[in-house]
């Protein structure tokens, strides 16, 4: 569309343009224009474009006493707790026809009255948990339960794991043969305890579930100090350390194929790979120090120890190096659902830290 002021604007260059000796459709074919369209508004120099002012009424609307007749069904005692999709049909088999569903909705919408129509609890919105960071251990702690098969089908033991975000230590950990509040809540004080964990010093993130926001459990870091974050319900990247963890436990060589016989097995083998995950593992997201290690404050030295090493290898072979040596600065931030521009930030520094890798 084209203002009024706009169209002799280009009608003007037009003229200009055929009064110094250029043809008329050439001068349009230059700015996009149909000299059809020219010659149209040149019939009318008075006129804009009367598309915006045109008002359509649809020769097919409802009239206004169909309109209400439709309203009085849809919020009757029949059917005004369902949706246009069910009442529609219903009213098929009586053989009556009153609009379709789309107008069902549309007239709904137009009224404020589709916003919710079942007795089941409406929709609520969810906001992402806050960003949590830590910058050393003992500050940020996350947890959640996984199943462990056994050789009775239908039947779990259920893993318990307390997990440092930081140094990505696992702190505390147990094997039951229930999922409940109650027997999380006595794992907790250990950890605190173990840890000289003090009075509103850690918060400890977990998902939603029953356990994680049970009474006990709650009453229990209330009473330790520690203060609780959830994440949204079904939403499983709001704790993707836990979820982590879980995957590298499930996909360990020796994790066995043919279940758990009993909870003490499970327990022994749970043992074993804290024991590995803490003392031997590398860990890629801390520079391929241990957990304990970074856990400890270790890590600073060792990685500081490479480096030396990378630049000694450098100064030994320079030929051999196209740019800096590998990044084995210490990781000084850990985020937990992160605010978009800080997890733009991270992103972009995994990928230099990849480039110099």
């Amino acid at each position: 569309m084209t203002a009024l002021a706009q169209r002799r604007q280009v009608m003007g260059l037009v003229a200009d343009a055929t009064a110094a000796g250029a043809r008329r459709d050439r001068a349009c074919a230059a700015i996009c224009l149909s000299e059809r369209t020219l010659q149209r508004w040149q019939r009318d120099e008075s006129q804009g474009d009367r598309r915006p002012a045109r008002v359509q009424v649809p020769m097919n609307r409802l009239s206004a006493l169909e309109r209400q007749g439709l309203l009085a069904v849809a919020n009757s005692e029949e059917f005004g707790h369902l949706a246009p999709s069910q009442i529609v049909p219903r009213l098929a088999d009586r053989g009556q026809y009153i609009a379709s569903e789309s107008t069902f909705y549309r007239v709904l919408r137009a009224e404020r009255q589709l916003q919710h129509r079942g007795a089941e609890r409406p929709k609520q919105p969810r906001s992402k948990p806050r960003a949590l960071r830590a910058t050393a251990p003992r500050q940020l702690f996350s947890w959640d339960i996984t199943y462990l098969p056994t050789r009775v089908m239908g039947r779990y033991f259920y893993l318990y794991l307390f997990l440092d975000i930081f140094s990505r230590k696992i702190v505390g950990w147990q094997v039951y043969e229930v999922e409940s509040s109650e027997l999380a809540s006595e794992v907790m004080p250990g950890i605190c305890l173990r840890e000289n964990i003090r009075p509103q010093q850690v918060v400890l993130h977990s998902d939603n579930g029953s356990p994680m926001k049970g009474a006990a459990m709650l009453a229990t870091l209330q009473a330790l100090g520690v203060m609780p974050s959830l994440s949204r319900p079904a939403v499983s990247n709001d704790n993707p350390y836990s979820e982590s963890l879980f995957k590298t436990l499930k996909y360990r060589p020796d994790y066995p194929r043919q279940s758990f016989e009993h909870l003490l097995a499970a327990r022994q083998w749970v043992g074993g790979f804290v024991r590995w995950y803490n003392l031997e593992h590398r860990h890629s997201a801390i520079r391929f120090v241990t957990p304990q290690e970074r856990h400890a404050g270790q890590d600073g030295a060792l990685l500081s120890k490479r480096t030396d090493v990378y630049e000694a290898a450098k100064a030994a072979n320079p030929q051999r190096w196209s740019g800096a040596t590998r990044n084995w600065q210490p990781v000084s931030v850990v985020h937990l659902n992160p605010d978009q521009q800080v997890e733009t930030d991270q992103k972009e520094d995994d990928k230099e830290y990849k480039k110099a890798a």
